[in-house]
C-alpha cells in the first residue's frame, strides 16, 4: 500500500505522461498544461529532488506516526506537536532563505529545476496541503478519542456556569494585567508583533457610530509565559480551555465604552535565516554580532501566518499588504492554531502514566554495567562503542566528572554544540577549572536557536578560568570530540571520546547516536592535531583515522565511492551503505549515480531530506533509499564501503550536505577495532531489516510505508537494539563476500563460519 496515497495520486496522471515517449502530438498537448502542472512535470524530470520538497515528505512521515492507530493517543499527540514545531522551523529557516532571494532580487535555481518564483508557488501549495492533513488528523482522528482518555478541549461557552465564573476570575486575576492593546492608526505606527505568539487583531467602533473614521484596529499579544490552556478538573475528566477562548470572551474589558466589531486570532512566523559575517575581534564584536542577529530573527520579515476560520477580510487584506505576503502565505487552521501547544496536555501530571515508557538502557556490549567503577581503567582495556539511547550516556558523563576530580588529569579539551538544561557537562568543566586543570572549550555560539543559551554557558566557563573559543568565524563547529590528558607516572596518556551526537544528556535519551571511548594513540594524536587546527594555527598534512571538513571530507568520500565503482567495473565485490540524516550534496549524489551505473549496490538510510532520486532507469537502478521514523530520532551517521571484502567504516557528525563539507568544522572517524566495526555493521544491517519504522523512497520522491510481511515477525529497531548480543553482532554480515573478523571464543567462531559467496555481485543478506 502506498504511503500517503492521496498525496501521490495527484501526480500520477502527469507522471504517466512523462514516462511515455513524447511525439509531436504529445508536445502539443503539453502546451495545454497549467503552470502548476508544468512545474510538477519539471520537478519529476529532474535527476535531483528538491531539498525543501523532500523535507516536507519527511514531515509527512512524522505525521503518519500521529495517524498510526496502533500508537497510544498521547504518543500520537506528541508526533502531531512535533510536525508543528518542524513546520515552524521550516518556514523560519528554509522559506526564510527563499525570501532572502525573492526580497533582494537574487536568482535561485532549485535542484528541481525551478526558479525562485514558480518554486515558491509549488512549495506553498505542498505546505497548504500538509496543513490541511494536519487539521484533519487533529479534528477527525484525535479529538474524537479525547473523552475516552479522560479529557476534553472545550471553549468557554461550553463550560458550566460555575466553570465560566472561575475562568473569568482567572482572567481578571492573572491574564488581564498581562495584556496590552497596541493601537494602529495614523498617529500610532504598526506594532512589531512577535513570531510564534498568539495575537488578536481587534476591530473596535465608537458606540452608536457607523462611520469608518470611528473604527479602530489594535493588536493584543498573548504573553508567551501564559499557560496555553486553563485546566479544569472535573470528577471524571479534565477540561482544557484554550487561553485564546478565555481572552476572546473577556477581551471587552480592555476596551471600555466602545463596541468590538470583531476579534481575529492569528500567529506569524518570521524569517529566521541569517548568515554570519566574520569578525576580527572574537571576544567582543563576534558575540555582539550574534546577539544582534538574534534580534534580527525576532524582527525578520513575515513568511507565514496562521489564521482561524472567519477571519475579517479587511484585516486580512491589511496585514497581507503590510507584510508583503499573499494568499499562499496564509494558512487556515480549523483546530488549534499551533499544535505545539499539545505538549501542555501531554505533560499534564494526570497523564504521566499514559505516556508509553521507554525501556531502561543497557550496558555496552563489552561492559557488565553502565556505571563503571573506573572509566579510565575500562578505556585502557579496550575501545568502548556506545549506541544511544540503548546504551546510557552515563559513561561519557562519568568520564568528564571523574576527570574533573582526578588529580592526575592535566587538561580537558571539548567541542560543544548543544547542551542540556542544567548540564552536567558544564558543571564538570567548571569543577575541572576550579581544581586547576587546563580546560579548553570550543563553544559553537551559532548553533541555531541555541545561540543565547550557548553564549550564557560559554561566559560562565570563561569566568571560571576556562579557555573558550567562540566558534571559528563563518564556519560552524559541528564536530563532537573530547580529549583528556592524564599523567600516569611512567607516561602521559590521552583519553578520547568521538561521537555523532551532542554532549547533551537530555537528547541522548531521545536521539540514536554512536560514540567511541578510546585510548588508541592514532585517534588521540589525530584529535590533538585537530584541536591545534581549531585553537591555533596548524595545518597537518593528513590524519590517520579522521576525515575532516571543510577541507578534505568531500574529496575523501568521493574517492571511496569511486573505489567501489572501479571494483565493480573490474568484476570485484563492491557495496556501499550510508546512514545519515540528510543527503543533499550534488557531487556526492552524482558519484553515487556513477557507482550505481557500474553495478555497485548502494543502500542508503536517510532519515530526513534526500535529494537523490533512487530507482530511475539508466541512472540509479542499484540505489535504494529508506527512512526510519519512530520512537527515537535517528541521528547517527555511518559510512560503509565494501573494499573488496575488507570493509572500511566511518562514524561521526557529518551529513552529506554542502554545509557539512564547506561551511562546517566536521569530522568522521574510522572504526578500526574489529569488534567495534561489527557493532556498526550490525546497526546498518538492522536498519535495513526494520519493517516497523521504515519507509522506502520511490523514484518520484514519495515514500512507501513498509509493512510486516505475512508470516514474518515484526522487527522494530527501536526495541530490538536493547536485546542485541555480542554473538549475533560478531556473526553479522551486511553484504555477501564480506570477511567476518576472527571470533573471540568458540561460540562466536561457530556463529561466524557462514560461507562467503564467491560471486562478484554483492547482495544484501535477507533481501
Amino acid at each position: 500500500m502506498l504511503y500517503k496515497t492521496d498525496t501521490i495520486r495527484k501526480f500520477s496522471d502527469i507522471l504517466s505522461f512523462f514516462k511515455t515517449s513524447r511525439s509531436e502530438s504529445d508536445m502539443d498537448e503539453s502546451k495545454t498544461l497549467s503552470p502548476s502542472e508544468k512545474a510538477i512535470s519539471l520537478v519529476q524530470q529532474s535527476d535531483l529532488i528538491s531539498r525543501d520538497l523532500s523535507w516536507l515528505k519527511f514531515n509527512d512521515r512524522v505525521l503518519d506516526q500521529a495517524q498510526n492507530e496502533e500508537r497510544n493517543l498521547f504518543d500520537r499527540l506528541k508526533f502531531l506537536a512535533i510536525t508543528s514545531s518542524n513546520l515552524d522551523e521550516f518556514f523560519s529557516i528554509r522559506v526564510g532563505s527563499l525570501y532572502n532571494y525573492l526580497d533582494f532580487g537574487k536568482e535561485r535555481m532549485d535542484y528541481s529545476g525551478l526558479r525562485e518564483v514558480p518554486f515558491r508557488k509549488l512549495l506553498f501549495n505542498e505546505s497548504q496541503d500538509f496543513v490541511r492533513r494536519q487539521n484533519e488528523c487533529y479534528t477527525k482522528e484525535l479529538m474524537p478519542l479525547f473523552a475516552k482518555h479522560g479529557f476534553k478541549v472545550m471553549n468557554l461557552a461550553d463550560l458550566t456556569d460555575e466553570e465560566q465564573r472561575n475562568s473569568e476570575e482567572y482572567f481578571d486575576r492573572t491574564v488581564y494585567p498581562m495584556l496590552t492593546p497596541m493601537l494602529f492608526d495614523y498617529t500610532h505606527t504598526f506594532p512589531v508583533l512577535l513570531a510564534k505568539v498568539l495575537v488578536f487583531g481587534v476591530i473596535t467602533q465608537v458606540k452608536g457610530s457607523s462611520s469608518e473614521e470611528d473604527r479602530k484596529l489594535s493588536f493584543v499579544q498573548l504573553p508567551m509565559n501564559l499557560p496555553r490552556f486553563y485546566a479544569i478538573e472535573r470528577v471524571d475528566q479534565i477540561v482544557f480551555v484554550p487561553i485564546e477562548s478565555i481572552v476572546r470572551s473577556y477581551i471587552h474589558k480592555l476596551y471600555r465604552n466602545v463596541e468590538i466589531v470583531s476579534t481575529n486570532l492569528f500567529r506569524i512566523i518570521r524569517n529566521g535565516d541569517f548568515s554570519m559575517e566574520e569578525s576580527d575581534d572574537v571576544e567582543s564584536d563576534f558575540i555582539d554580532e550574534i546577539k544582534q542577529k538574534i534580534k534580527s530573527r525576532r524582527l525578520g520579515r513575515v513568511v507565514q501566518a496562521s489564521i482561524e476560520p472567519g477571519f475579517d477580510p479587511d484585516l486580512l487584506s491589511l496585514i497581507k499588504k503590510r507584510w508583503e505576503v499573499d494568499d499562499s502565505n496564509i494558512f487556515a487552521y480549523e483546530g488549534l492554531i499551533d499544535y505545539t501547544s499539545l505538549w501542555s496536555i501531554i505533560k499534564h501530571p494526570e497523564f504521566k502514566d499514559q505516556i508509553p515508557p521507554t525501556r531502561p538502557s543497557v550496558a555496552p556490549l563489552v561492559l557488565e554495567r553502565e556505571r563503571i567503577p573506573d572509566v579510565f581503567e575500562a578505556m585502557r582495556e579496550r575501545d568502548i562503542f556506545l549506541h544511544h539511547p540503548y546504551n546510557n550516556f552515563e559513561p561519557v558523563l562519568q568520564l568528564l566528572e571523574q576527570a574533573a576530580e582526578d588529580p592526575k588529569v592535566l587538561s580537558i579539551k571539548l567541542t560543544i554544540y548543544r547542551l542540556a538544561k542544567n548540564s552536567r557537562v558544564t558543571e564538570a568543566l567548571l569543577h575541572a577549572a576550579e581544581n586547576g586543570k587546563s580546560v579548553a572549550v570550543l563553544f559553537e555560539v551559532k548553533a541555531r536557536f541555541d545561540e543565547e543559551n550557548n553564549i550564557k554557558e560559554a561566559q560562565r566557563l570563561q569566568k571560571a578560568g576556562c579557555f573558550v573559543i567562540y566558534g571559528i568565524g563563518l564556519l560552524k563547529t559541528h564536530t563532537k570530540l573530547l580529549l583528556i590528558v592524564r599523567n600516569e607516572g611512567t607516561q602521559v596518556r590521552r583519553y578520547a571520546h568521538l561521537s555523532s551526537g551532542n554532549y547533551n544528556e537530555d537528547t541522548s535519551r531521545l536521539y540514536t547516536d554512536t560514540g567511541l571511548l578510546t585510548t588508541n594513540e592514532e585517534y588521540t594524536h589525530d584529535i590533538s592535531e585537530f584541536f591545534n587546527v581549531i585553537t591555533g594555527h596548524s595545518n597537518p598534512s593528513e590524519y590517520q583515522n579522521l576525515i575532516t571538513a571543510p577541507r578534505y571530507m568531500r574529496d575523501k568520500l568521493l574517492a571511496l565511492i569511486e573505489q567501489e565503482t572501479e571494483n565493480a567495473l573490474a568484476g570485484l565485490p563492491s557495496g556501499i551503505c550510508i546512514k545519515i540524516n540528510s543527503l543533499e550534496d550534488r557531487a556526492t549524489i552524482h558519484q553515487l549515480y556513477k557507482a550505481s551505473q557500474a553495478g555497485v549496490p548502494v543502500k542508503l538510510i536517510v532519515r530526513g531530506m534526500c535529494c537523490l532520486r533512487p530507482g530511475r532507469e539508466g541512472l540509479s537502478e542499484n540505489i535504494s533509499v529508506r527512512s526510519l521514523v519512530g520512537d527515537f530520532l535517528e541521528h547517527s551517521r555511518l559510512f560503509y564501503f565494501h573494499q573488496n571484502g575488507e570493509p572500511l567504516i566511518y562514524g561521526g557528525s557529518a551529513d552529506a550536505m554542502v554545509r557539512s563539507f564547506d561551511r562546517r568544522i566536521e569530522s568522521l572517524f574510522k572504526l578500526v577495532d574489529p569488534r567495534v566495526k561489527q557493532e556498526a555493521i550490525h546497526i546498518l544491517y538492522f536498519s535495513l531489516q526494520d519493517n516497523v519504522n521504515s519507509y522506502d523512497m520511490l523514484e518520484d520522491g514519495t515514500y512507501r510505508k513498509c509493512e510486516v510481511p505475512e508470516g514474518e515477525q515484526p522487527l522494530n529497531v527501536h526495541k530490538a537494539f536493547y536485546d542485541v548480543t555480542l554473538e549475533e553482532v560478531m556473526a553479522t554480515k551486511l553484504f555477501e563476500n564480506e570477511v567476518v573478523p576472527a571470533a573471540e571464543d568458540e561460540e562466536d567462531e561457530q556463529a561466524s563460519e557462514s560461507p562467503i559467496d564467491g560471486e562478484a555481485d554483492c547482495k544484501i543478506i535477507g533481501e
